[in-house]
Order: structure tokens, then C-alpha cells, then sequence
């Protein structure tokens, strides 16, 4: 290195140090919102000047604003620092064979706007159907909101199916018209005009309890998602594992007693009323099918849980598919999400966990799913915070 110069960004310069900084500060407003420079100085060990300094850089750089100021203690009042929710806004989709669901929110994470829109407001036949309903739902959020498209980062949507990595295309996704033969992440994105992250629905329910559900605090879990389509989200060492073509966790294919296998390939997957193994046996479809067994005026999931006879053949059936889950991950926690373990509730899960009694398996923690609203628009949101924050916050 010529004259013995550092170079940019070696670690332990003073940019680096500072922006390390900067980010601990941005970090600690996100997590515990306003902060006196006092209270932030002791999070980080940073004296009172080196602290003034930070947060009027930040400041400078549009990051943090003041809002209001500590009384009622000794001494003069303390200014409060809280992020600057002007700093960046992002979307979060959530799309199904419904409809389209989107939501904008602040860099901090307040939500500013929902919109939901129906597959029926546009043609079956119209190309590029689904970014046409993703293009309405974010267009009617930041109409809501009172922005336009330009204010936003990034985008996260969150569908069925998995995008294989290799290929950029969707795989095991019948309710997403056209987009499966084509490359979504691009496609989408053009429609939005901004990056957008293509991400599988159940793996975002999955970040949407590692925030604020059932497995906050815990590194090595499944999400098990029982509803119309039945997934699994495997989430080892904190991170969440996809496959090779990002199909991992797709346990609806799980070939088990007493149920067809799924062949076909992704023709098969294409078709809605298709599957095999795990799916047909505990899918929202096969348990409305048991409980028309009891009676033609049993219609629902939930009819049909609220029968004793019901949740003993279902929980015994999804015991069946998770022991297989827990024979190869071996979690500490599963998780279980979706329309059926909701209307279970605590009946249907004390007993699934019954039946593990005796299995020569590891017994892990089974939960029930807690969270309020869409867990996929939430995980999905929680995402792209994430990834805008990465970005806006570097400011070394």
C-alpha cells in the first residue's frame, strides 16, 4: 500500500468506528424509541462529546430528529432523540388465491397504510395479472398513506411457493396466475418500480414469530403452516434454511400412510386441487371432508375441529407428518400456524403433543401461533424494515 496509507474502511479506523457507532445509536432508538445523548452514551460506553457528536451527524444526515425533552427530575430538562420515521417508508405484500394485501410503513415500523384487492379486479386472461393486483394494492397503501412510489425503499412479498435461486422462477404455486412461468422478482419489480424481494409466504410467518411471536428467543425451530395449503418453515442456527431450489420446508409433498404421493412434477404443483402425502391428509379441504362425514351441515374448519372425533383423527394424522419433521431437524420448537391449528386451538394441540408420547424422537416445544393479524404481510414487513434499515443506516 502505497506510503503506508490505510485503506477505506479497514476495520478499527475512526470511519469505520464511527459508522459501528452510528449504527449501535440506531439500533438502540429502533428498539427502545426515544433516548436522551445521556442514556444513549451509557448503552454504547461513548463519552458525552463523542455522543453529542454521533447524534448530531445523525442528525445531519437526516436519521434522528429530536422530540421533546425528559422533565420532572433534577437538573435541566434532557433532550430526547427518537429515528427520523422521514428516513425511509417501505411496502409488504402478502399475496394468495384471494387477493393481494399491502401495507406501507415508516422506517420505524409504524404502519401508514393497508390495502386489500381482489383477484377479481382484473382479468383472468390479462397478462401480468398478479404485478398488476401488486401494483394496485401498493398504489391504494400509499394513497392511504398520502405518498407516492417514489418514497419508497424496497418491497417484500410474500407468496406461495418457493423461487428457486437457479432459475428465478416461482415453483409450487397454484394460486399465483402466470407467475409461475416466469420470473416474479423482475417481473414484480418492474411493475412497482422499486427492488422487490420475492420470499415464500410460510418462511415470512416464520420471521413474523421470530419478532413477535410464539418463537422470539429461539434459534432452532419449525413454523408449521396447516390451512388450505399445508408448508413448513425450518429455521436453524437463527437463519432460515431454503434448499438448493428454495424448496425446503415443502412437507405438504411428504409422502405418509394412507395418501397418495404427489408425481407430476410442477404440473402437478400447478393445479390448485392437486398434492399428495401430508397435504391430503390434513389440509384445510380434508378436514372440512371429515367433518361432512358427521353431518352435511358441518361446512368449516372450525365445524368440524369442534367435534371430538375430528380433532383425535387430525391431530393424530399432523403428529404423523411432524414426527417425520423432527426425525430429520430435530428442533427445539415447532410452531404451529395457520387456519387449522387456529380453529384446533388448545384442544388440537394438547393433542398432537399426546401423541408424541412414547416416540423414540426428540420431544420439542409445540406451540400455537399467537399473533394478531396476517402473519405473512407482518413477517414480510419485518423483512423489508430490515433490509432498509441495512442500507439507510450505513453511514460509513
Amino acid at each position: 500500500m502505497a506510503g503506508g496509507q490505510q485503506a477505506r474502511g479497514t476495520p478499527g479506523t475512526p470511519r469505520v468506528l464511527r459508522a459501528m457507532n452510528d449504527r449501535a445509536a440506531l439500533d438502540l432508538l429502533v428498539s427502545q424509541g426515544p433516548l436522551t445523548r445521556t442514556r444513549i452514551g451509557e448503552l454504547t460506553g461513548l463519552s458525552k462529546p463523542t455522543a453529542s457528536q454521533l447524534l448530531a451527524r445523525l442528525a445531519a444526515a437526516g436519521l434522528v430528529r429530536t422530540t421533546g425533552s425528559v422533565t420532572g427530575r433534577p437538573g435541566p430538562s434532557a433532550q430526547l432523540y427518537e429515528i427520523n420515521p422521514a428516513a425511509a417508508q417501505v411496502a409488504a405484500l402478502s399475496v394468495d388465491g384471494l387477493g393481494v394485501t399491502a401495507a406501507v410503513a415508516d422506517i420505524t415500523g409504524r404502519l401508514l397504510g393497508e390495502e386489500w384487492v381482489s383477484t377479481e379486479a382484473v382479468g383472468t386472461q390479462a397478462p401480468h395479472r398478479t404485478a398488476q393486483l401488486a401494483a394496485r394494492a401498493v398504489d391504494g397503501a400509499l394513497a392511504k398513506a398520502g405518498l407516492g412510489r417514489d418514497r419508497l425503499h424496497c418491497a417484500v412479498i410474500g407468496t406461495p411457493g418457493a423461487l428457486d435461486p437457479r432459475t428465478g422462477r416461482l415453483r409450487y404455486a397454484p394460486h399465483l396466475p402466470g407467475l409461475a412461468s416466469h420470473a416474479p422478482q423482475e417481473e414484480l419489480a418492474e411493475a412497482l418500480g422499486m427492488p422487490v424481494t420475492v420470499e415464500n409466504d410460510v418462511n415470512l410467518a416464520a420471521v413474523a414469530e421470530q419478532y413477535d411471536g410464539a418463537a422470539q428467543g429461539v434459534d432452532d425451530f419449525v413454523l408449521v403452516w396447516v390451512d388450505e395449503g399445508i408448508g413448513a418453515a425450518l429455521v436453524l442456527g437463527g437463519r432460515l434454511l431454503r434448499g438448493a431450489t428454495g424448496g425446503a420446508g415443502e412437507i405438504g409433498y411428504l409422502p405418509l400412510p394412507g395418501a397418495p404421493l404427489a408425481r407430476g412434477g410442477d404440473r402437478s404443483a400447478a393445479r390448485a386441487d392437486a398434492g399428495g402425502g401430508f397435504q391430503r391428509l390434513v389440509g384445510a379441504p380434508s378436514v372440512r371432508a371429515l367433518g361432512r362425514e358427521l353431518g352435511p351441515e358441518v361446512r368449516t374448519v372450525a365445524g368440524a375441529l369442534a367435534h371430538d372425533a375430528v380433532r383425535a383423527v387430525v391431530a393424530r394424522r399432523l403428529a404423523t407428518g411432524l414426527a417425520a419433521v423432527v426425525a430429520v431437524v430435530d428442533p427445539g420448537l415447532v410452531v404451529l400456524s395457520g387456519a387449522v391449528p387456529q380453529a384446533g386451538g388448545e384442544a388440537l394441540r394438547a393433542l398432537v403433543e399426546a401423541e408424541f408420547t412414547g416416540l423414540a424422537l426428540p420431544r420439542p416445544v409445540l406451540r400455537l401461533s399467537r399473533l394478531d393479524g396476517n402473519p405473512i404481510l407482518l413477517g414480510a414487513l419485518r423483512t423489508a424494515l430490515a433490509q432498509a434499515r441495512e442500507a439507510v443506516f450505513r453511514t460509513g
